[in-house]
């Protein structure tokens, strides 16, 4: 499913409305067994449209703590992570809540209404998880038969049959050469259709929902392309591997990657709107993040200096819009020798270069804050592509397919590369990251900005990426 041009899945929207409408309904049974003895204000009985709000803010705050959590993400965590991260953004968002209808209710209320509220959102969520549970296990997987038998084929069987959201039945291989016959299995187990098989037939046999077409050359007469086309008109659908990739993983592969592509797909769109909006977006958010975040700067400051001479602004070339070159502005994060033979070097993990001081600033982005003084410069923006240094730039051009295309929008303090990649400073982690920031130029929207600002604090929070 699209949503401004976002790839969402629909169980990641499906699960946020059922946990909108427990919160809602845990307010009013809650509301529901309360009498007005609980009141500071004798015989103040609350009215209807109070309860109604308090039941929407509650729902939406705990929708947005959810996210901030990350419970809404694709990765797969484990039960106890989720129920530790389900009980902080309960306990988050029912004090908001209760801080919040304090200033418009009774007090004395207001502290029996939420604590009764989260015992019945408690419940709810037992009752709804355990539901969802019972539902994955009886519930049949949708059938997905592949086109090819090569290494894309079997990496994207392996994607499918692992746990998780995009989880799928791969009922087999379709061949595209006559050297492999019905018997053949693949390494995995899967079973191999020969070329001379009919997919409108197997399609029917085995309920096909879906057919993924993992061969990087279509010519040559190997993929029965009516075929396809018949398959398509039946309403199955029919992707090839940059498609899967983008709807299932959100990165757009460079080993699938043409130019003919980069043309003629949809997206890639910077008209005037989209930049004012971001725009705007860019110089409140930066604004209000500045005056969230100028204690802990200030403490940063008095740190840096205290763990290691040197000074306490790091200012760095990067290349930004355009290939044009900016300052990038970081807390030193560093010794001041971290590069005395002059040659540029990619940061690694566990860097001996990295202070004490640093080391803390980076697992929690605490180094990135000033950038957000670029950003209200109009040189950055929060949410694009992280900027690098020339040098690399270089480099990475000559061995990064279409890299050029990350310079089509302003670079970012954080983006869906950051969100979505694990920390790395090779160049297969450059490749990698590439194919992320390719779906972000590719569907950029407000929306996407949103999604990556939220997920940015469950990676900070919980060191996802690490």
């Amino acid at each position: 499913m699209r949503v401004y041009q976002h790839n969402v899945l629909p169980s990641a929207p499906a699960g946020m409305v059922v946990d909108l409408s427990l919160c809602f309904a845990a307010v009013l049974f809650a509301a529901s067994t309360l009498t007005s003895r609980y009141m500071t204000i004798p015989d103040a009985v609350p009215e209807l449209p109070l309860i109604l709000f308090g039941a929407t803010f509650f729902s939406l705050i705990m929708a947005l703590m959810y996210a901030l959590v990350g419970l809404y993400r694709p990765k797969a965590i484990s039960l106890s992570a989720k129920a530790t991260r389900t009980i902080l953004a309960v306990c988050v968002g029912g004090y908001l809540t209760s801080l919040t209808l304090r200033i418009v209710a009774d007090r004395g209320y207001i502290e029996q209404l939420i604590p009764a509220a989260i015992a019945y959102l408690a419940v709810g969520i037992v009752l709804s998880r355990g539901c969802f549970f019972v539902m994955q296990r009886v519930t049949t997987l949708p059938s997905v038969l592949i086109v090819g038998t090569g290494e894309e084929a079997q990496a994207i069987a392996s994607d499918l049959r692992a746990p998780g959201r995009t989880a799928r039945n791969v009922i087999g291989f379709f061949s595209t050469s006559d050297e492999n016959k019905v018997s053949e299995t693949m390494p995995q187990g899967g079973r191999i259709f020969s070329n001379r098989s009919s997919l409108i037939d197997i399609a029917n046999r085995y309920a096909v929902s879906e057919i993924i077409v993992a061969v990087r050359e279509h010519r040559g007469g190997g993929i029965p392309m009516d075929q396809l086309l018949e398959c398509r008109i039946r309403g199955i659908s029919v992707l090839n591997l940059a498609g899967f990739c983008e709807r299932t993983k959100r990165e757009v592969r460079l080993d699938s990657l043409k130019a003919s592509w980069l043309i003629y797909e949809k997206g890639f769109i910077q008209g005037g709107f989209r930049r004012f909006i971001k725009r705007l977006f860019d110089i409140l958010t930066s604004t209000i993040l500045l005056i969230i975040t100028a204690p802990v700067m200030v403490f940063a400051i008095i740190a840096i200096w205290l763990d290691s001479p040197g000074p306490i602004i790091y200012r760095q070339t990067r290349v930004g819009l355009g290939g044009r070159v900016f300052m990038c502005m970081k807390f030193r994060s560093m010794r001041i020798d971290a590069e005395k033979d002059g040659v540029a070097k990619w940061a690694s993990k566990n860097d001996p270069r990295i202070t004490r001081v640093g080391s803390f600033m980076r697992k929690t982005r605490i180094d990135e804050l000033p950038q957000l003084f670029s950003v209200l410069m109009g040189e950055m923006s929060l949410v694009g592509p992280r900027p690098e240094r020339p040098t690399f730039v270089d480099h990475l051009k000559v061995e990064v397919p279409f890299y050029e295309l990350r310079h089509s929008v302003k670079p970012g303090i954080t983006g869906w590369a950051q969100v979505r990649y694990h920390y790395g400073g090779s160049l297969d982690d450059a490749r990698k990251k590439h194919q992320f920031d390719l779906y972000y130029v590719k569907n950029n929207s407000l929306l996407l900005d949103i999604i990556v600002l939220i997920e940015t604090v469950s990676v900070v929070l919980f060191r996802e990426g690490q």
